[in-house]
């Protein structure tokens, strides 16, 4: 079992027919918005493996495992040796610390994806060949974006982007960018402190675009780009997708390299 996007997309494509991968979250719901009912409890028992995110994403995970009461079930937490940035937000109560959003960066998302290996290793050693040729399938896929991003935003190192909510500190520190952003959460409402600040940035840069999000409630972002006079374009954080949606293991990529496209828009390029 996995918990949300990214993971579920990491854990399929490791485990390919060698295990049955199974999201708790469904796609179309956000970590931040999820409410579990007694049939996800009763799938947690059954599992043998939980893949999480860590780093706060799925605190609201504890309570859950506890009402299981599984023996066997094995939680594998994929941020674990991973080099974390501190979140840098003023609503402290509501957010985790370091920042959780680990899996933008290509780089780090490798290593998510040896923890995941490693654990399936372990649970299922007959299907070893498999999950570890799986793995380097995927690892090279991901080295091959770091490569393609790192090149096309190497022009535009030291520069900064604004996005709707605080989910690019790994990105932006990989490739040597600013990331800067309206609000702490996708859920809370920008203060007008919030909007002048960000209309400064813009007056400060050469920004063609502010970047929103797929699941944010940005009207408001969507209204200050306007009066701005500057474009809004989609980088999208990985954590949802629509609910019937078929997978296939190309989307991490396909998305990744929408949001640099988008990206790109935004810095003028």
């Amino acid at each position: 079992m996995t918990s949300f996007l990214p993971i579920t997309l990491f854990a399929r494509a490791v485990a390919g027919e060698c295990g049955d991968v199974k999201a708790l979250i469904p796609t179309n719901i956000g970590p931040h918005d999820f409410q579990s009912t007694p049939k996800d409890i009763l799938s947690i028992g059954k599992a043998d493996v939980f893949f999480i995110n860590g780093l706060g994403m799925e605190n609201f995970l504890d309570r859950l495992i506890s009402s299981a009461a599984s023996t066997t079930l094995s939680v594998v937490d994929t941020s674990v040796g991973i080099k974390t940035i501190s979140t840098d937000i003023s609503n402290a109560d509501s957010y985790s610390d370091p920042n959780p959003h680990i899996w933008l960066d290509p780089i780090r998302a490798i290593s998510q994806v040896e923890t995941i290996k490693d654990a399936l290793v372990d649970l299922n050693p007959a299907c070893s060949e498999v999950y570890t040729s799986n793995a380097l399938a995927y690892v090279d896929n991901l080295l091959a974006l770091h490569a393609e991003i790192l090149s096309k935003l190497e022009p535009y190192q030291g520069k900064s982007f604004i996005a709707y909510h605080d989910f690019a500190p790994y990105f932006a520190e990989r490739y040597q960018l600013k990331a800067e952003y309206l609000v702490d959460l996708p859920d809370i409402n920008p203060s007008p402190a919030d909007l002048q600040r960000v209309s400064n940035l813009v007056r400060d840069s050469d920004l063609k675009a502010l970047l929103t999000e797929p699941q944010d409630g940005s009207n408001s972002f969507n209204s200050l780009a306007r009066d701005l006079n500057i474009k809004i374009a989609l980088f999208n954080p990985i954590e949802t997708i629509s609910q019937d949606f078929v997978y296939d293991e190309s989307l991490y990529f396909d998305l990744m390299r929408d949001n640099l496209s988008n990206l790109l828009l935004s810095l003028g390029g």
